[in-house]
Order: C-alpha cells, then structure tokens, then sequence
C-alpha cells in the first residue's frame, strides 16, 4: 500500500510541474504577443513623429550652426579690417618717417642745431613764394633762421608766430642769398627770379672758374643772413655777353622747392 501512495504522489507532482511549465510558457506568449501588439499601436505614431521631428532638428541645428559661420564671418570681417587699418598706417608712418629722413638728411648744417617742422600751406604764386610750416616761436623759431629740406637751402623765416611760422623761399622775387663757389674766393648774390624760374646770379668775374654744373653755397660773411656751407643751387646756364667783363649764370636750387613736406629750421642767427 505504502507503494501505491508513493507512487501516486510521484505522478500528481509530475503532472503538477508540467501544468506550471506550460502556464509560465503560455504566460510568455502572450506578454510577447501583447509587447508586439502594443508595438504595432505605436508604431506609425513614432515613424511620424520621427519623420516630423528628424527634418525640425535638422532645420534647428542647422540654424545654429548658420549664425555660427555668421558670427565667425564677421569676427573675420573685424580682423582683416583691423590688418589692413594697421598695413595702411605702417605704409603711413614709413612714407612719413622716410619724408622726415630726408629733411633730416644736412650734413652740411655741421654742428648748429635744427628743428623738424611740417609744411602745412603751400601758397606759392609768381610773385611771392612762401611756405607756412607748424613751429614757431614757442619751439624756438625765430626770425631771419635758416631752413633746409633734402639737397640744400629752402629759404629763410620771414614771420613767426606761438605755433607755425612762414618761410620765404629762394624762389621768391625778394630772396636774396650771399653765395661763393669753388675756394670761396668769390662772393656773389643769387636772387629769385619767380615760381618755378631758375635762380639768377649776376656780375661774376670773367676770371672766376664757374661751369655748368658749379655748385655754389652760403658763404656766411660777417653780418650775412646765412651760415657758410648751405648748398643753394647748381649752375645750369652761363650768360656771356661779348666784351663784359662780367657773366651772369642760372642756377636750379638743390633742394626740390615744388615738393616740400617735411622741412629743417637751422637754430641759427645772423648775430651768433
């Protein structure tokens, strides 16, 4: 009897665990068959939602990424107009530093001092040259000074005032320079003749050795307007008249006088 039993409870516990193994596999399908049920509710709502929603981030990133490049373009914009403000004021500053070279460029001032000015009125006519430049008497200019530019003497101060002066110019038809040539020998006057006419030097010996291509200088005589060694100009022409015992010449002034941006004041006066 004992048997039987065991064998019974053997067989209810067999079928028991097969009841539970086909529950939970049935339990399975169906949770599988609901998952995928649900999946194909939703799915068309997500396709279209993606399909809406992937063109908008497109559209919004791109967005961002076009006022980006916006931004960046400009700040290129601001940096090239920066670069080139900077090349156009070296290029300024080298075309003005190589001006004022030349007008420092007077070897032949020796040891008297000068004063840098700029040439700010150039009103030159046929019957008054002169130039007005920006220093005066507050920075040591005075009247009668000397002033040069790049290949020589430009003219002399004729009126100054606290901050600018005005310069007659050896072109001018009131110019008169005491000049000498060669061992200095010989004094001689060179007058302006008028804008843009050869500087005139008349009644020179017919024994003084004066050629084309003579250079004649300040000869800086006791009481003179200048201090001696200023170039002026150089002989062009020679003037002869048969049976004078004198010539006359014409000269083109050394420095360029249609042409002055940066002058010298030379610091010196007739009475030092």
């Amino acid at each position: 009897m004992a048997s039987d039993r065991s064998r019974r409870r053997l067989v209810v516990t067999g079928v028991v665990a097969t009841l539970i193994v086909v529950t939970v596999y049935l339990a399975g399908g169906v949770v599988a068959g609901v998952k995928g049920a649900a999946r194909a509710v939703v799915f068309p709502f997500a396709w279209a939602t993606d399909f809406v929603a992937r063109p908008v981030g497109h559209m919004v990133a791109g967005m961002v990424d076009y006022s980006d490049l916006v931004a960046q373009n400009h700040q290129l914009r601001e940096e090239l107009g920066q670069a080139t403000l900077r090349a156009d004021e070296n290029a300024a500053a080298a075309a003005q530093l190589r001006l004022m070279g030349q007008a420092l460029h007077v070897p032949w001032v020796g040891s008297l001092g000068t004063l840098v000015a700029q040439v700010t009125t150039d009103s030159p006519t046929n019957f008054a040259a002169t130039v007005t430049i920006d220093k005066g008497s507050d920075e040591g200019v005075m009247d009668g000074m000397p002033v040069v530019a790049d290949g020589g003497l430009v003219g002399r101060v004729i009126a100054v005032s606290w901050h600018t002066c005005t310069v007659r110019l050896l072109s001018d038809t009131g110019s008169v320079v005491e000049a000498t040539f060669g061992d200095g020998a010989t004094s001689v006057l060179i007058s302006g003749e008028g804008l843009n006419n050869p500087l005139n030097v008349s009644g020179i010996p017919e024994t003084a050795p004066l050629g084309v291509g003579s250079l004649l200088s300040t000869d800086g005589l006791q009481g003179g307007l200048f201090p001696p060694g200023l170039p002026v100009g150089r002989v062009t022409k020679l003037l002869v008249s048969p049976g004078s015992s004198t010539y006359a010449v014409s000269l083109k002034p050394t420095a360029n006088l249609n042409d002055l941006s940066y002058v010298d004041v030379v610091l010196w006066e007739p009475s030092t």
